[in-house]
């Protein structure tokens, strides 16, 4: 069984999703958007947890979900503002969210003007990936920024990936405080771990 290192991994799959266009980018998007309202019962959770997508480093485009659920769920959409010392809070997103960006140039809510909301509140949270493994470790961005938050989540929080690609056979240095995706949407399916 081949196993590589998150850092490996991490350089590898920045490079894949840079080659893609645009227009891939949607396209898969599209369909990973399909695949969550099709398959995840949305009207459960009253309270979805987002990230906002890095255009530049072609994410997945969480608007098209925020839009839907904005537009036919009652569903309270919360998303997230880091710090320096590697957590997050987490605002209601609004039609009145002033959004800033962040050192990283990440779309974030300016805090000033809007409400927070307790991570005890959150139901699904929907997490941002390089890649992921066929066991549900997933690779970020190296700052463990989510790891953090989800470790503060309640231990019932749905915990869905959102990836361009499919995953691979086991990530090596998966950690102890590595969390455990319950589901990772990708454009050709739903893969489920717990």
């Amino acid at each position: 069984m081949i196993q590589v290192s998150k850092q490996d991994l991490r350089k590898e799959f920045l490079r894949k999703r840079k080659a893609l266009t645009e227009q891939k980018v949607e396209g898969f998007s599209k369909k990973i958007h399909d695949w969550f309202f099709r398959n995840i019962p949305v009207h459960a959770y009253a309270t979805i947890h987002t990230f906002l997508p890095i255009k530049r480093n072609n994410e997945i485009d969480t608007w098209l979900i925020i839009n839907t659920l904005q537009k036919d769920f009652a569903t309270n959409i919360v998303i997230p503002k880091s710090h320096e010392d590697g957590t997050m809070t987490n605002y209601l997103l609004t039609k009145e969210t002033i959004f800033e960006e962040n050192q990283w140039k990440i779309p974030e809510p300016s805090s000033v003007d809007s409400i927070q909301s307790s991570v005890a509140d959150i139901d699904l949270v929907l997490i941002p990936l390089l890649c992921f493994d066929k066991k549900g470790y997933r690779v970020g961005y190296g700052k463990g920024y989510y790891d953090r938050f989800l470790a503060n989540c309640r231990p019932d929080v749905l915990k869905i990936g959102l990836s361009i690609f499919e995953p691979i056979e086991q990530i090596k240095d998966v950690d102890a405080y590595d969390i455990r995706l319950d589901f990772c949407i990708t454009p050709n399916k739903i893969w489920q771990f717990s």
